[in-house]
């Protein structure tokens, strides 16, 4: 992937998205349907570990799409939070009670990438940018906009990422694209931390229709949220998303 003009993210911003999936060609069929997205051919494309597949919207790279090296692993889309130094922000995540899952490892010259878990184990992605500095386009129909994080203790979330990523959430003249809700809000009490990352749409019952039409179902109707009118879907491998409109 040629390095782009998206300007560089601070730390503690949501920078990029992936999703580890049983079958890419299904996923670049949905994705590519649901969202209007491209993807690059396997043979040409630039690859991480595991195969991952870059996803376009008018040529700017907004996604990607990964097999799961291992059944086991969940069927999941996972947000990346920008740091210029992963292995000091791994440190720095570990010492407040969360877990440095794996990394950070390079990806093809692009950047270098970590998994974490925070105290309660909600996954999380950092991204150290070489070549990439994130999303392409964001925050516009058919890319990422937000990530919300459901946590059973908010107030032990805010501390967390707080502590972290200061000045990406709570910094003079932030507009923050990532919040914290009780887990209850939307979601069944038994159901453990985690992320949604939530893409824009420009009709959300035009999406959700689509989302079905293509095998996909609605896992949480529509509801109003501080941050717009959201629906939580799962794509027809079972990844769970948020469709967002404002």
């Amino acid at each position: 992937m040629a390095e782009n003009s998206a300007p560089a993210y601070g730390e503690g911003v949501p920078c990029w998205v992936d999703a580890q999936l049983p079958d890419v060609e299904a996923g670049k069929r949905f994705y590519g349907e649901l969202f209007g997205w491209t993807f690059e051919p396997a043979e040409e494309a630039h690859t991480a570990p595991g195969g991952l597949v870059w996803a376009r919207l008018d040529g700017e790279p907004v996604a990607a799409l990964a097999p799961k090296t291992d059944g086991r692993m969940p069927t999941v889309w996972t947000v990346y939070f920008a740091t210029p130094d992963a292995r000091a922000l791994g440190r720095r995540i570990t010492e407040a009670g969360g877990t440095l899952i794996s990394g950070p490892f390079p990806v093809d010259g692009l950047g270098a990438a970590a998994l974490a878990a925070d105290p309660e184990g909600a996954v999380f992605g950092l991204w150290q940018p070489g070549s990439l500095p994130g999303f392409g386009r964001s925050r516009e129909p058919d890319t990422f906009v937000w990530a919300e994080l459901y946590t059973r203790d908010t107030a032990a979330a805010n501390t967390f990422y707080g502590a972290l990523f200061h000045e990406a959430l709570f910094g003079s003249g932030t507009e923050p694209d990532f919040g914290r809700a009780h887990v209850t809000d939307a979601f069944p009490a038994e159901m453990p931390p985690h992320f949604v990352v939530h893409f824009r749409v420009a009709d959300l019952d035009a999406a959700l229709a689509a989302v079905r039409r293509l095998g996909g179902r609605v896992q949480v109707p529509p509801f109003d949220a501080t941050y717009g009118r959201v629906a939580v879907v799962t794509d027809n491998q079972g990844a769970s998303f948020a469709l967002l409109h404002r």
